[in-house]
This record gives structure tokens, C-alpha cells and sequence, in this order.
């Protein structure tokens, strides 16, 4: 079994990435001979120690069309996975090569490619990676476009693809920071790149972190720290995580921090209690559906307005046993184990 992944790849950034990652690595545990392997863009900070062998590239792969469908015709991979990557080329030449392809959209723009008529015939499945009560269902348009694509492809929702790590390993990774399971705080701002109006996004949460840490709450700021000092602070950072240390982390925090992107989700599907606020245009309608379901706290990107939704969740057991009690009652589901599977069937 041949399997590729084309995420989108850029130095800012890694959304997509960490979801192909889990996949290739669950692949890899089901079908230990799975030949899997990565077109990365050479500059992403996780192209050099990646798993897999990777074909690097000056950019992102969806900006080398040439590049990537000669290396699928080279290669002639059984499954290519892109992951709001593509051209219409590469995805020509991966079904001229004789591959299932599966295109994972994410975002609204990307989902719109999807549904576009001559890209409905070269896909076997279109996964939208949000849940369905956020993404929104598919729209007489696009059950109209996919009938008369003769009904290709078959359209999944995924509410959100992360590695489950074990309560013991979740308890050795934050043992690592000098925190105790459920007594700390995670701040993810992530980021992926300079956002209209949220350029200055992750130096914002940033110095959230540093309030919160001053403040006494034990506190762990993963990504850039941008230009705050945390000079006697007690704040422990960590510039990057592994895609599993830092699931381990989100799985047994006390409150997590993040932007309404992926790690918002797959912080939810470990049943912890977010606060999000938005660092791109796109995001606020998702934290937005979010706060009105009752899972999670939805804030503007404000130092003073995150640091203090996220105190008064860290000292307020009241409020955190009632976004529990919601969040049971509107699960979001860790599906890594049906993507798995999936494709392991369209592989074979």
C-alpha cells in the first residue's frame, strides 16, 4: 500500500500537516508495510525532522504542479491525500496514474474548489474537517453539482482527526513542564500567517499567558513568544510540540487557549474546557457556533478579554462542570480511527 500526502505546507503554520501526520502514522500502526510518504514544502519548521520520507519543495506543493504530477506519475501511489492542497493537474495525474484521491477541505474557499465540475470526477472522497453543525450541510447547489458528476465523490464530515494518547502518557508529557494533570493552563495560538486584522494574534495571546502565569496559574504558552518577556513569570514555553505531545497535553489541561481553528476542536474532543478567540476572518463564525452550542467560551482577540475568560475558567468550578455537561450532550468526535480505515480500504 502506496500512500501520499500533499498537505498544505508554508513556514507559519501546521494545521494541516499534523492532520496528515495522524493519519500516516494510525495507516502505518494498521499496515506496518504501508509505504507512506510526504511533499512538504522545505521551509515548514517540521519538513527536516518529519516521519516519513518527504519530497521537499521552494514552497507549497500547490504551487509546483509540474513537480508533484511528475512525481505522482514516478511514483504511482495507490492513495494521494491532499489536504487543502491541489491543482486540477495533480489531481488529473493522480487518477491518470491509477490512484484514489481524497481531498480534505477546511475552508470555505477550499471546500468551493471541491464542488467545482471538473474537479467532482477526479475525486473518490471530499472530507470537510469541520463538524456539520459548524461547516454547514451540503447545499442545493452542491448535491445539484454532484449529480450531475454522476453523485462522485462520497462527501464526509469529520469533526476532527488528532492522536489519543493514553492517560498515563498524557500525565508523563506534562510532567515534563513540572505540571500536574488538570492543574494548568495550555495557551495554542498558532497562527498560520499575517491575517488581515490578527498580524499581531500570537504576540496577543502570548502576553495572555504571561497574565495568566503572573497571576499564579500554572501555565504553558506553545509557539512564538514574539517580544514578551516572561522575566520572573513562572511561564513555561515550548516553541514546538510533536502533533501527540501536544494532543497529551491538551487531553489533560485544566483549560485550554486557542485561536477557532483545528486545535479548538481537538481540544473539545478531549472534553476540555476552550476559550477561543479568532485570528482569522473565518474563524469567528466557528467559535461563534461553538459559544452558541455552550462548549466552548468565545472571546475577542483582546490580551486583558482571553486572560480573563480564561482565570475565571481555571478557578470557577461551577462554570467548568456546566461546559462539561454541554459538551457531553454535543460531542466532538476524534475520528482518526474511521479516517484510518477509510483510506485503508480505498488503498486496497
Amino acid at each position: 500500500m502506496r500512500v501520499l500526502f500533499i498537505p498544505v505546507s508554508a513556514p507559519t503554520g501546521s494545521g494541516e500537516y499534523a492532520r496528515s501526520l495522524a493519519i500516516a502514522s494510525g495507516l502505518r500502526a494498521l499496515k506496518a508495510d504501508a509505504e507512506v510518504s510526504f511533499v512538504l514544502n522545505q521551509h515548514a519548521p517540521y519538513a527536516a525532522a518529519a516521519p516519513f520520507p518527504a519530497v521537499l519543495l521552494p514552497s507549497s506543493p500547490t504551487f509546483h504542479p509540474r513537480e508533484v504530477s511528475a512525481l505522482i506519475q514516478d511514483t504511482r501511489p495507490d492513495l494521494v491525500v491532499f489536504d487543502n492542497a491541489g491543482r486540477t493537474a495533480q489531481l488529473r495525474a493522480a487518477r491518470d496514474s491509477g490512484a484514489r484521491v481524497v481531498y480534505i477541505s477546511s475552508r470555505p474557499r477550499q471546500r468551493r474548489k471541491a464542488f467545482r465540475l471538473k474537479w467532482l470526477p477526479l475525486l473518490d472522497e471530499h472530507w470537510i474537517a469541520w463538524p456539520e453543525f459548524m461547516a454547514g450541510p451540503l447545499t442545493a447547489t452542491e448535491r445539484l453539482k454532484m449529480r450531475f458528476g454522476g453523485h462522485r465523490p462520497t462527501v464526509r464530515f469529520f469533526d476532527t482527526i488528532v492522536p489519543t494518547p493514553s492517560p498515563a502518557e498524557s500525565a508523563d508529557v506534562a510532567a515534563r513542564f513540572g505540571f500536574e494533570p488538570e492543574q494548568f493552563a495550555l495557551v495554542v495560538p498558532g497562527g498560520g500567517g499575517a491575517h488581515p486584522g490578527a498580524r499581531q494574534g500570537p504576540r496577543t495571546m502570548a502576553a495572555a499567558a504571561l497574565r495568566l502565569a503572573r497571576s499564579g496559574h500554572p501555565t504553558l504558552l506553545v509557539g512564538p513568544q514574539g517580544q514578551v518577556s516572561d522575566s520572573g513569570s513562572g511561564l513555561r514555553h515550548a516553541s514546538h510540540l510533536p502533533i501527540r505531545d501536544l494532543a497529551a497535553l491538551m487531553a489533560r489541561a485544566r483549560v485550554v487557549v486557542a485561536n477557532g481553528g483545528d486545535t479548538l476542536l481537538q481540544a473539545l474532543s478531549f472534553q476540555r474546557i476552550c476559550v477561543a478567540a479568532p485570528l482569522a476572518h473565518d474563524q469567528i463564525g466557528r467559535i461563534r457556533h461553538c459559544a452558541e452550542a455552550g462548549i466552548a467560551t468565545g472571546v475577542e482577540l483582546d490580551e486583558m478579554a482571553v486572560a480573563s475568560a480564561a482565570e475565571e475558567l481555571l478557578v470557577d468550578g461551577e462554570r467548568r462542570a456546566g461546559l462539561t455537561a454541554r459538551m457531553a450532550e454535543r460531542p466532538i468526535r476524534n475520528e482518526l480511527d474511521f479516517a484510518v480505515d477509510t483510506l485503508a480500504r480505498l488503498a486496497a
